[in-house]
């Protein structure tokens, strides 16, 4: 079994139970080490003999992202312990493993007695996925896989709700949450007697002690912007792309975006940078961004040799290419998680996202266990303009950018 566990899981696995969020890095295996243990709970064996799972097994079904699921990555891993979700392939066991996207979990809310893993911690708020996600766990066993479990208290609330700690929201708010009395708007001020959510959150919440062998570097490559178009656009409200006045913060935080992410130094930059790493994955925001990037004729002759270029966002979900040099244009929303290359050691950030977790979950495609590679690195194109440097200091500081403490309009 050691050739498919490492130590650090098999040490999760023990101290796993119904209910729990595996929590563990990206790229740490969570994947394998979550149906190890639901394996192990069905009777199965792996560490010196192959030990089937008894007959009475419960059925397994794995909600992911549409991605992982497409892309067959669980089925890769299901391989391992005989299983597989298709009829056709070779497998120890008769009944077949169902793998969705989060978009039809409401399909499995009236399944009874089976096991579920969670892929991806989409269990926040109290919308369709959180009430599907509460009728299930109410009558099967379950477990959640997260690398990011809750960037505060009311992301727990559906997964404590799950395991009976509270009736509903209404009682967690009522026990924790003071409102902001100054808001036009339900605002959580703070939160109290947390000593209960720390213990709540500490019986659940199950830390893989992964140590990665991979060193990442970030370099910060910074490149021009259109000084004067960007303070005039700001000074005058004045939207250059629509020719009409700019209305809203968001409004006025993209045009200033767009003027700072399409100056032509940031290609230039980006060409040197594909000089020394052939085959990259590039990471952008905006539809006017895969337009640059995709019109950079004098790229693809770099070295006279033509680079392949593939993409995957809202338009297209093209593959990895296999060529000896090529580029992978990802959208951040679209591409930050539920997939992973070890082909590479390089991705470049085009442009800044607002998010500290989905930049966590970029770089992480290329921070896998089977990575080939030691130093990993992340080239991260900015301005020294105002916005750059607000979005970068948020991101810095593990936090996301809020539009309106950067612009009061």
């Amino acid at each position: 079994m050691n050739k498919f566990l490492y130590d650090y899981q098999f040490e999760a696995v023990d101290r796993m139970k119904n209910g729990c969020i595996l929590n563990g890095g990206v790229g740490s295996g969570k994947s394998r080490t979550a149906l190890y243990y639901y394996f192990k709970e069905q009777g199965g064996c792996l560490d010196d003999v192959y030990i089937p799972m008894r007959l009475d097994h419960k059925h397994l079904y794995i909600i992911t992202t549409a991605r992982k699921r497409d892309t067959l990555e669980w089925e890769k891993e299901l391989n391992q312990f005989l299983m597989s979700s298709f009829e056709k392939c070779p497998r120890k066991y008769t009944d077949v493993v169902v793998i969705d996207s989060w978009n039809n979990i409401k399909k499995y809310a009236d399944v009874k007695d089976a096991f579920f893993i969670f892929d991806e911690q989409r269990v926040v708020g109290y919308g369709t996925w959180v009430k599907s996600f509460l009728k299930i766990t109410k009558s099967n066993d379950w477990i959640l896989l997260s690398a990011t479990p809750g960037d505060c208290w009311s992301d727990y609330i559906p997964v404590f709700i799950a395991n009976g700690f509270y009736k509903n929201k209404t009682e967690f708010n009522r026990e924790h949450v003071v409102y902001s009395r100054f808001s036009k708007f339900p605002k959580i001020d703070r939160y109290v007697n947390t000593n209960r959510l720390i213990k709540e959150r500490n019986s659940i919440l199950i830390d893989m002690d992964f140590h990665r062998k991979t060193i990442p570097h970030h370099v910060d490559i910074f490149v021009d912007y259109n000084k004067i178009k960007f303070r005039d656009a700001q000074r005058t409200r004045w939207n250059p792309y629509t020719n009409e006045p700019i209305a809203q913060i968001s409004e006025l935080c993209y045009v200033l975006r767009r003027i700072v992410n399409e100056d032509d130094s940031r290609i230039v930059a980006l060409a040197e940078i594909l000089e020394k790493h052939p085959k990259t994955i590039i990471f952008y925001n905006f539809d006017y961004e895969l337009e640059i990037l995709r019109n950079m004729s004098y790229i693809l002759g770099l070295d006279n040799e033509k680079f392949e270029i593939a993409e995957w966002n809202g338009h297209k979900h093209q593959e990895i290419p296999k060529s000896d040099k090529w580029i992978y244009l990802v959208q951040y929303t679209a591409g930050a998680e539920g997939w992973n290359c070890v082909d590479t050691d390089t991705i470049i950030f085009y442009s800044l996202n607002y998010s500290y977790k989905i930049l966590s979950q970029a770089c992480g495609r290329i921070d896998r266990l089977n990575t080939p590679y030691t130093d990993l690195y992340y080239y991260h194109l900015k301005s020294r303009s105002t916005i750059d440097i607000a979005i970068a200091r948020a991101l810095n500081n593990k936090k996301n950018f809020n539009e309106s403490k950067f612009i009061t309009f």
